[in-house]
């Protein structure tokens, strides 16, 4: 075997240039002949190819490796530009050794490969042995050294385990109704991961938008792993930070971070398939707020349209939207709607005229338009790779944005089309480049949420619209929230959406959430209960269900599970300035609200256990344990640290497992000790004023831990501007203090008093506050709280 592996590479490095024409044998890059500086890093010429590295900071670095020099610079995807962070550039008889002030790239000449390593020389990536980047006629692979313990995390909206070590995977963006929870691929293409081993960590993002496949280890008894690339350039970030956290940032600062959202977005939203006509969804707002069950967001699914047409009204099911959507207001609701991709073939229908017209449509090579039949029958597909189509597309939503909608549901945008695979002929503009599907293909979701995105952001003159999207590419959250699609209602379909969710915010999605209940199929009362009680603690808390199913709304249990989910939705309402303030620091850093335990606890073996992935930090301070439906009680792994249970304060050490009660009625949530959970007072929906006391709630610790608040007005972009409220809250157990920062920016708090939670001080009486003291009154066995004035413009600092 090891005779034969060598001839193989040996026959690899020697194919000659003239092979290169030849699709079925592997060509590699060869031997390096020449280094040189450039502009902003290095340019490497061998045999058979051309490498450019680029440095962006000094931690992230880019390697694009084409078969001859490149003369165009684009991506969909990334958002900054390099700029020159080489210090230093080293020359050897059979290397060369780029460095910056945090990593060292070593060339090996003889092939050429690359390794990325620590100023202190640790490997990060390298290229594996002597098996360089090679071309299998036009798919392109790069093959990395397999370290004995290295773990892989991300690759976006996937399937299988946290750990996708020993996991084949692929990207192209597909429409699977009911997927199975080991199917690959699903609607969302991220190429980037990020890798673990001898206590270092890694990512690569590959900006290629073909069909992309990942090999991690799998069907090969070699110690390397493989991406590769079906089509154009071998062109990869890797990012060196030294933690998991910071390769989040460093990736979002390229690729982008979300903006804040709509306020109203965060609270609980109902959708079905579908809900016409305008009496039908008058009825179920009014009931949620006659049994005053929180909720800001109704959904209209396809059946609004006329004969599906997008932004088309139904004249018969909703005959006035726009005085609907005021009634609707009034009530304390938003509405959304969904947008899909096809443009009816229809003379009489404006868009299609409009499009026909101005040449907005993708086409075959010979100019005709390419049709592909889904919901409104045969279709042409807007190309969303020519600037005019989104400017078009955009202001399209002047028909649903007048009447009062300010929802965006983009689907169908793989693309997708009945029964067919759209043929990969079919031309795109590609901002001029002009290209086919087969490289457009994965882009589709990501320019339709862009179009959509930046048309309704400006036809609201100022207000924050909410989008979100099936399909998408990396950088989708500059854009859109994403939801993980057609779902099934099982115990194993919930379980899978939280590592969903948290393979996306590793991936730099944080506005994320599976269909809650399940959108296929029919949940059993236990199931459609429990996972109400996860979705409290996911960003995207939304309730869907198709057609041929049950009602899912939270009263179409029973009584009892109405009573136990308006409960569970209540709390997500009242922990909403906790969550917001996650929201703010996933737009500054891109860290997710719901991460994913290798984040913080990324050495630590269990948390990649399969008993235990499914768990999740919601925010700094939370940590979320899902459990099946039909568990009474949950097997928890607590990392180091201790923790409370959240409800009943019960303390438990960290770095244990535990068995802990786990009722329909109380999912098993934690705390972290020395916590801080800012909570409101109950509210119906997120235009309701709260009562003026922000409840802060402190978790006993012993050691010092910091929580940044932050307010806006929730519905502008006025906090780009200063208009905003934000306090860093910091509880020192040393100092035995609690203080505020004071606050900046010139938003004025909807909160005028703080309510100091303090939970498990033991016997404390009394808090101290300029000059002041505060009794603390008893509110149970382990809680004890005081009122305090929130101040003015000053610094508040408490003694205890």
């Amino acid at each position: 075997m090891k005779l034969i592996h060598r001839m193989i590479i040996f026959t690899l490095i020697a194919l000659p240039l003239n092979l290169m024409a030849q699709s079925d044998l592997p060509i590699s890059a060869g031997k390096v002949t020449s280094v040189k500086r450039a502009e902003h890093g290095l340019d490497v010429r061998a045999a058979n190819a051309f490498a450019r590295i680029y440095t962006y900071s000094p931690a992230v670095i880019r390697i694009r490796i084409t078969k001859e020099e490149p003369k165009d610079e684009f991506s969909y995807a990334v958002i900054r530009q390099p700029s020159d962070f080489v210090r230093d550039l080293k020359k050897n008889s059979d290397s060369a050794v780029m460095l910056t002030d945090s990593l060292q790239v070593i060339i090996y000449t003889n092939p050429m490969r690359f390794s990325v390593r620590t100023l202190k020389g640790e490997v990060i990536s390298e290229d594996y042995a002597n098996l360089p980047v090679s071309w299998l006629g036009t798919e392109v692979t790069c093959y990395k050294k397999l370290f004995p313990d290295e773990k892989f995390l991300g690759l976006g909206e996937k399937t299988g385990n946290l750990n996708k070590r020993g996991g084949s995977y692929e990207n192209w963006n597909s429409d699977v109704p009911a997927y199975a929870t080991n199917l690959d691929p699903l609607y969302q293409s991220i190429p980037f991961f990020i890798g673990v081993h001898d206590k270092i960590v890694y990512g690569i993002f590959l900006d290629n938008s073909y069909r992309t496949k990942f090999n991690f280890g799998a069907s090969t008894d070699e110690q390397f792993s493989w991406f590769s690339a079906a089509n154009g350039e071998m062109n990869y970030y890797i990012f060196g930070a030294s933690t998991v956290a910071g390769i989040i940032r460093d990736y979002t600062w390229l690729t982008g971070r979300m903006t804040m959202p709509p306020y109203w977005s965060l609270g609980y939203q109902q959708c079905r398939w579908s809900y016409f006509p305008e009496s039908q969804l008058m009825t179920i707002a009014q009931q949620f707020r006659d049994k005053q069950i929180p909720c800001d967001v109704l959904y209209l699914d396809i059946d609004y349209m006329d004969s599906y047409k997008i932004f088309t009204w139904n004249g018969d099911r909703f005959p006035n939207p726009k005085s609907m959507i005021e009634k609707l207001n009034g009530m304390g609701f938003h509405l959304a709607t969904i947008v899909d991709p096809g443009i009816k073939i229809d003379k009489d229908y404006f868009a299609y005229n409009e499009g026909l017209a101005n040449n907005y449509f993708a086409k075959y090579p010979d100019g005709k338009n390419y049709t592909g039949s889904v919901w409104p029958g045969r279709c042409h597909f807007p190309d969303f790779t020519n600037e005019k189509v989104r400017k078009w597309w955009g202001n399209a939503f002047t028909h649903l944005v007048v009447p009062g909608v300010e929802g965006f549901w983009n689907d169908m945008n793989e693309p997708s089309a009945w029964g067919q695979s759209i043929p990969n002929i079919v031309m795109f503009d590609f901002e001029g480049r002009k290209t086919t599907m087969a490289q457009a293909h994965n882009i589709y979701g990501l320019e339709m949420s862009r179009a959509t995105y930046e048309g309704t952001k400006e036809l609201l003159k100022g207000k924050r619209p909410f989008v979100l999207t099936r399909a998408g590419f990396a950088g989708i959250q500059r854009y859109s929230a994403v939801w993980t699609g057609d779902n099934d209602a099982t115990d194993d379909h919930m379980l899978l959406s939280a590592r969903m969710v948290t393979g996306l915010g590793l991936s730099g999605v944080s506005f994320t959430g599976p269909d809650v209940g399940g959108f296929m199929g029919n949940p059993t009362e236990q199931l459609f209960t429990r996972w109400m009680s996860l979705g409290v603690y996911t960003p995207f808390f939304r309730n869907h269900s198709a057609w041929d199913t049950k009602s899912k709304e939270p009263w179409s249990f029973g009584l009892n599970v109405e009573r136990m989910v308006k409960e569970m939705i209540a709390r997500r309402y009242r922990l909403l300035p906790y969550i917001y303030s996650a929201f703010y620091e996933s737009a500054m850093s891109g860290l997710p609200v719901a991460r994913s335990l290798t984040i913080n606890y990324t050495f630590d073996e269990k948390v990649y256990w399969s008993s235990y992935q499914n768990e999740y930090l919601f925010g700094d301070n939370l940590l979320v344990a899902p459990v099946s439906c039909n568990q009474q009680a949950g097997k928890v792994y607590l990392p180091e640290g201790s923790w409370y249970r959240l409800g009943s304060d019960e303390f438990y050490k960290g770095n244990s497992e535990v068995t802990v009660d786990a009722p329909l009625n109380n999912l098993p949530v934690f705390v972290k000790a020395s916590g801080i959970i800012p909570m409101q007072s109950d509210i119906q929906f997120t235009d309701q004023k709260p009562s003026k006391f922000l409840d802060i709630h402190i978790y006993y610790g012993d050691k010092a831990n910091s929580f940044i608040y932050y307010e806006d007005d929730g519905s502008t972009y006025q906090y780009e501007n200063g208009q905003y409220y934000k306090r860093t809250i910091t509880f020192d157990p040393i100092k035995k203090t609690i203080s505020f920062s004071k606050p900046e920016g010139s938003f004025t708090s909807k909160f005028t008093a703080y309510r100091i939670i303090l939970h498990s001080f033991d016997d404390l009486k009394t808090l101290r506050a300029g000059g002041k003291d505060y009794s603390l009154k008893a509110t149970s066995p382990k809680e004890r709280m005081t009122e305090i004035p929130a101040g003015g413009s000053e610094d508040i600092i408490i003694a205890y």
